[in-house]
């Protein structure tokens, strides 16, 4: 897209996004009191001369992931070596044979530990140059600074400091926690992808004060200054309290107005921000973990092997020193060539004692290569060795990204053939992420006739269920004619079986369209105006090209557009519409420009919307809706959810598709496909008016009620509404992932998959992927939506303890040594399940059941969960995730894989 049309003067409008309306639009508002501990910052923009004279010296831009540095290596390092019982042992064994009764010369015992040790650290100090080394790509990264007198130049992010002003371009990260000031658009937005952050690859609206819009270029900033008062640093990633004093005046900020570092600024030209966090003073630098030092389990049992060892070891010593002190007694004085009188201490029968304990010591050190160093420097080349494999591995390579396999630490490579369970997420690890539009229902009928991958996995199992019968039941040889591997069907073929041909001419392929799979001729290429129920066909093409908040990109290579979307979901919309002949092509503040093609001829008609508000998705709205004046002046409210939110906000009149919509809903759960529900409602203008002057007096609001008030003036309005269709997106799994799942689960590992997604998507991706098998028994374990209201959390828990409880009593009952069960928990349960009183019984059941899934978990629950299987089956665990949100988990496991997914990379 060109520069110049992102950059285009848009004038100030009404509400962009949701998180706009926290936006404050008076300057005369009171300041949040920052008082008390935890809000001392105070931040002097511009003005360098000012931190040094209040000697306000906070820390500096450049991180640190390392586990050592030059000060802390030989200490930290010695301390993981002689963390191994083996290393003590022979640092003992080193120091005796100091001693002059020692048999050896020092160096014979001091030379192979030093070099095993030494080894060892070297290693360790390898690993960690190779983390230092991406400290310092990053610390070296350049960013545009005010220099003075309105000059900007560059400047490596470690020299940062508080109180900068900075430039960012678009698709630069963000070099320390900034307050945004302004932005390339008039009104101050800019959208930052925070997937880096909290694995969300949806771009999230940020907005400047009103009153810094004006600096929106170079020499704006030459005469700049004003001071921040605000909180301390925290990890929270979503609140920021503070005060802005700009020209005689006092401006409350929210977290609306601040760009964390590690976020990237997208769909924007660039941005101006003041340094507020530096280093590791930023949220997400304080919510970053050091890297644990983990030992394997091999390693820790060869600890116990040595003590073995080791008594072994001191008995045949002692028993050896107790025949020598009886030779001593009762022989030495006999042998007179000896010479007895004139005998050394250790030898003097007269003090046997002293003999008996140096002829231990002698001893001790004699017998002690019953425990081989050598082993341990064997050990230590072997493992640095498999790390290189593991990094050259060709088939660990990713074409795409062009991203090799990275050890970061070899201590763990023996554990990987001792994995018992395997903990994993499922958007970006098991699926891809990229959503394509596969089924419709509009006014009560289906449209969609191609199958999604869980409904061509389902048939391939009963297709291999059925051969297998028929094999063991028919007492006659099969025709190979009649059995086709379904190994052997290529994807070509697939794509076949899975799609009901409606074009008469076959050989008429449409080339593949990234984001839009579907296939029924009933709505391609106008022929929906043929539909019984074509009115309301148009409507719900409208809303997918009009409820959104996307941004068009205009590619100038081939004239069409594609679109900068807030989640994949929204973007596969938008091509849909764009493919039945609705284009959103343009966008300003204050509109929508939509193509609307209503023939296969290519009449094209263009409209506009005009924006009233648009009330954004979040998780706790679980729906979002845009407010738009047609060309005739109508004022509709077009809104898309969650079918369970949408179908409670419907009125009497607007019910009529329901009960055929929600037969369709459960089909498309069933095929493992993503589902939202569309509803309009038309306003009067007088109803309009007085909902609108509601909505601004709570948009205006000052204090913590404000998001609550906005919450209740926007519930009001998405009320009585019509219900038009529901669509379904296909999330598609990765390469393999089903064959892969299936080898694991015949090698015995234990497979969990902790999401996100509501039971049914993850019940349907479980038989898709071959974590769920046709035959095995499914245990659900779910609380009563109308128990978490009405009961206490006593009887709730007790619920749950009694689904546990016979669940695993029917576990022990199976008489058949083949079943297997399948677990099923929700995130709501999972808090009850996974409290001190409960999570035993839970896990107990778990361990029993050959898969487990637990849907909508939180990242803090994942790293519960993993650290239940680890602490409480004692067996090795393996975690792997491609997000932010994953990191928690991964390091909880006793192996964590951290994969370069859409969702960001980690590790």
């Amino acid at each position: 897209m060109a520069r110049g049309r992102i950059r285009a003067r848009l004038r100030r409008s009404h509400l962009y996004t949701f998180g706009g309306c926290l936006r404050p639009t008076t300057t005369e508002e009171v300041p949040h009191p920052l008082q008390g501990p935890g809000y001392s910052r105070t931040v002097y923009c511009n003005q360098p001369q000012l931190l040094e004279k209040n000697s306000l010296f906070y820390c500096k831009n450049d991180v640190s992931t390392t586990k050592y540095n030059v000060i802390t290596f030989f200490p930290k390092a010695l301390f993981e070596q002689f963390r191994r019982v083996a290393n003590i042992y022979f640092l003992l064994a080193a120091c005796l044979s100091a001693s002059p009764i020692s048999p050896f010369s020092p160096l014979s015992m001091i030379a192979p530990l030093a070099f095993v040790v030494g080894l060892s650290m070297a290693k360790e100090a390898l690993e960690d140059s190779r983390r230092f080394l991406q400290d310092v790509k990053v610390n070296h990264r350049k960013a545009s600074l005010h220099k003075g007198n309105g000059d900007f130049g560059l400047r490596s992010w470690q020299k940062i400091m508080v109180g900068d002003v900075v430039k960012v371009e678009k698709d630069q990260f963000f070099p320390a926690d900034l307050l945004l000031l302004a932005s390339s658009y008039e009104d101050g937005i800019c959208y930052v992808e925070t997937m880096n952050l909290d694995g969300e690859t949806n771009l999230k609206v940020k907005r400047s004060l009103e009153a810094t819009l004006s600096l929106d270029n170079d020499g704006a900033f030459k005469d700049f200054s004003g001071t921040i008062r605000c909180e301390d640093p925290n990890p929270d990633l979503y609140t920021f309290v503070g005060n802005f004093e700009y020209e005689h005046q006092v401006y409350p900020l929210d977290p609306g107005q601040i760009l964390l570092r590690d976020s990237k600024l997208r769909n924007t030209d660039h941005v101006y921000g003041v340094v507020i966090f530096t280093g590791h003073d930023s949220k997400v630098m304080q919510n970053s973990t050091k890297s644990p030092s983990k030992r394997s389990t091999i390693e820790k049992k060869m600890d116990y092997i040595i003590y073995t060892l080791f008594t072994v070891l001191i008995l045949i010593s002692f028993i050896s020193s107790i025949g020598f002190v009886f030779k001593t007694k009762y022989q030495t004085p006999k042998w007179w060539y000896l010479r007895p009188g004139n005998i050394e201490y250790q030898f003097d029968p007269g003090k046997l004692g002293l003999a008996g304990m140096s002829h231990l010591i002698t001893a001790l050190i004699l017998y002690g290569y019953l425990i081989p160093i050598s082993l341990y420097v064997s050990i230590e080349f072997v493992k640095v060795l498999q790390a290189t494999f593991i990094n050259q591995d060709i088939q660990m390579y990713d074409d795409e990204s062009g991203t090799p396999a990275e050890a970061r630490t070899s201590n763990l490579n023996e554990e990987l053939g001792q994995v018992d369970t395997i903990l994993s997420d499922k958007t970006g690890t098991l699926t891809c992420n990229q959503m394509d539009f596969l089924k419709c229902s509009i006014a009560g009928t289906a449209y969609g006739v191609r199958s999604s991958e869980v409904e061509l996995a389902a048939a391939k199992q009963m297709a291999s269920d059925l051969e297998e019968q028929e094999l063991n039941l028919s007492n006659f040889p099969m025709r190979k004619e009649s059995n086709v591997p379904w190994e052997n069907i290529t994807e070509d073929e697939e794509t076949e079986l899975g799609t009901a041909v409606t074009s008469k001419d076959d050989g008429a392929r449409r080339p593949a369209i990234k984001g839009f799979g579907f296939e029924d001729d009933r709505l391609m290429n106008g022929n929906w105006l043929k539909e019984p129920n074509a009115d309301v066909l148009l409507l719900f093409f409208r809303i997918l090209a009009v409820c959104h908040t996307a941004i068009p990109e205009l590619n100038e290579e081939t004239e069409s557009c594609t679109y900068e979307a807030e989640s994949p979901d929204e973007g596969a919309f938008l091509v849909a519409a764009r493919e039945f002949g609705f284009e959103f092509y343009r966008r300003t503040q204050s509109s929508v420009a939509i193509c609307e093609r209503f023939s296969a001829s290519g009449q094209v008609v263009q409209r506009e919307y005009k924006i009233l508000n648009l009330l954004d998705f979040t998780s706790k709205r679980k729906r979002m809706s845009v407010i738009v004046r047609d060309e005739e002046g109508s004022i509709i409210l077009f809104c898309k959810g969650a079918d369970s939110i949408i179908f409670d906000r419907l009125s009497k009149n607007g019910k009529m598709y329901l009960e055929a919509t929600t037969r369709h809903l459960n089909e498309y759960g069933e095929a493992g496909l993503r589902t939202l529900a569309l509803a309009y409602r038309k306003l009067d203008d007088q109803e309009y008016s007085d909902w609108n002057n509601e909505f601004q007096k709570a948009k205006t609001a000052v204090g913590s009620e404000r998001d609550t008030m906005l919450e209740q003036v926007s519930d009001v309005m998405e009320r009585e509404l019509i219900l038009v269709g529901a669509t379904a997106v296909e999330d598609k799994l990765q390469k393999g992932v089903p064959q892969c799942i299936d080898k694991l689960a015949q090698a015995g590992l234990k497979i969990w998959v902790l999401t996100g997604d509501k039971m049914e998507t993850a019940i349907n991706i479980g038989f898709a992927c071959s974590l769920l098998r046709q035959g095995m028994k499914q245990i659900c374990i779910t609380m009563n939506s109308d128990s978490v209201t009405n009961d206490g959390k006593e009887v709730i828990k007790g619920n749950i303890l009694n689904q546990i409880t016979n669940a695993s009593q029917m576990i022990k009952l199976e008489k058949d040594p083949h079943a297997a069960f399948a677990l099923i928990i929700d995130g709501k349960t999972l808090t009850y399940a996974l409290e001190d009183d409960v999570k035993h019984q839970f896990l107990g059941l778990a361990v029993g059941c050959a898969s487990v899934i637990c849907c909508r978990v939180s990242p803090k629950q994942k790293a519960l969960v993993t650290r239940l299987v680890k602490e409480g089956t004692g067996k090795t665990t393996l975690a792997i995730g491609d997000g932010a949100n994953d990191v928690g988990m991964i390091q909880e496991a006793d192996i964590g894989v951290g994969i370069s997914g859409v969702e960001g990379s980690n590790g």
